[in-house]
């Protein structure tokens, strides 16, 4: 006989016309009629776990690696040429020209090309900021999108996130331009405190130990707590102090949770970037090494194939990690708003009216589709 005080309900089997995702059994205990929430898309329609939120910005690229993938090597690619065409051809005629000058006007004219070449890598920076604010609002988009089951093609994710590229880019700047200015006002305190000698320097080294770690701490947190500007500034349209407060407050009691989960994704994409890059690395150094310096063309020729295949292998893993990190911030946004706001339950009904627009539903009763889900 069964002892009484051991004895479970039978686990109920799924009808076998369940959802996707429905599972071999119900909960045991589950009522009758109870399905699990949908899954359209990317994720389930529900608040994400841990473990969905880690593994989730991987999946963003195995669903729509031309949209995702291919803006992000696109973008990459672009500002690497960028780069070694300015960069290269500024640094080369600056050179050329201060060897071509007199000796006595050399150091003059090596303080202007050093200047030249300088203000030359400002054009790519400026770009690169451009085109990062943009892939960015390319990635967001796709992670809403996919979450509702959407698969929208490259050009309407550019053309979608093009609306949004100056408050993107600008929100880049200002981030970037705040923690450059931190860094500036403790590095010209502790330079002067250094420079007046004595026991200066000691105050001056103290303030800058404590003033780097204090500045770490305050960068991990003012940038964990408005992580989630970007999602806002693209999906409900904000300017950047409202995305700013808002992105304050969804983190609300979840800034240990959302800096876990962007830290863990980080790591996880830098030890693989690193396991890939690091043998490529040593073979180059060796390749490197081992060239006789007198040598005809042809002994350079390994080296120069190692470098453009360490050059390809980073332009790749850039593109995965923008995309892996820009998804993993769109979907913790998500999250934040399904446990805060029940945007869950938006999104069911955004899909459900979906699928009645398109089997003709709406045009009988009259009824529109619902707007947007992600709008506040």
């Amino acid at each position: 006989m069964t002892d009484p005080q051991n004895w479970q309900p039978p686990a109920i089997a799924a009808p076998s016309d369940a959802a996707p995702g429905y599972g071999e059994y119900l909960p045991v205990g589950a009522p009758n009629g109870w399905a699990p929430p949908p899954k359209p898309g990317l994720i389930p329609l529900r608040p994400l776990g841990f473990g969905t939120l880690l593994w989730a910005p991987f999946q963003v690229l195995k669903r729509n690696p031309k949209a995702t993938f291919g803006s992000a090597l696109l973008v990459q690619a672009g500002i690497t040429l960028v780069t070694l065409v300015v960069v290269g051809l500024v640094t080369f005629f600056a050179l050329s020209r201060v060897a071509d000058a007199p000796i006595d006007e050399q150091d003059t004219v090596m303080a202007g090309a050093t200047l030249t070449i300088v203000l030359s890598a400002l054009v790519p920076v400026a770009l690169s900021i451009i085109a990062s604010a943009l892939l960015q609002g390319i990635i967001v988009l796709e992670v809403a999108r996919a979450t509702l089951g959407e698969k929208l093609r490259l050009g309407a994710l550019w053309r979608g996130a093009g609306r949004r590229l100056w408050p993107l880019a600008l929100w880049a700047v200002v981030l970037g331009g705040a923690l450059l200015l931190a860094i500036a006002i403790i590095g010209g305190l502790v330079v002067l405190l250094v420079v007046l000698g004595g026991p200066w320097q000691v105050i001056g080294i103290v303030i800058g130990v404590l003033g780097g770690l204090a500045l770490v701490a305050a960068s991990v947190w003012v940038f964990t707590r408005t992580s989630l500007v970007p999602s806002l500034i693209v999906l409900e349209r904000l300017s950047i102090p409202r995305a700013v407060r808002r992105s304050w407050s969804l983190t609300t009691g979840y800034f240990w949770r959302t800096l876990g989960v962007e830290f863990l994704v980080a790591a996880i994409v830098n030890i693989v970037a690193q396991i890939v890059t690091t043998p490529l690395s040593i073979l180059f150094g060796v390749a490197v090494n081992l060239v006789d310096p007198n040598g005809a063309f042809e002994a350079y020729i390994p080296s120069i194939v190692l470098y453009v295949l360490i050059l390809f292998v980073a332009l790749v893993l850039g593109a995965v990690a923008a995309v892996v990190q820009s998804a993993t911030t769109a979907l913790i946004y998500i999250d934040l708003r399904m446990r805060k706001e029940g945007l869950d339950l938006e999104l069911q009904r955004f899909v459900e009216s979906a699928a009645s627009h398109a089997a003709g539903s709406n045009a009988q009763s009259g009824t529109g589709p619902v707007p947007d889900p992600y709008l506040t």
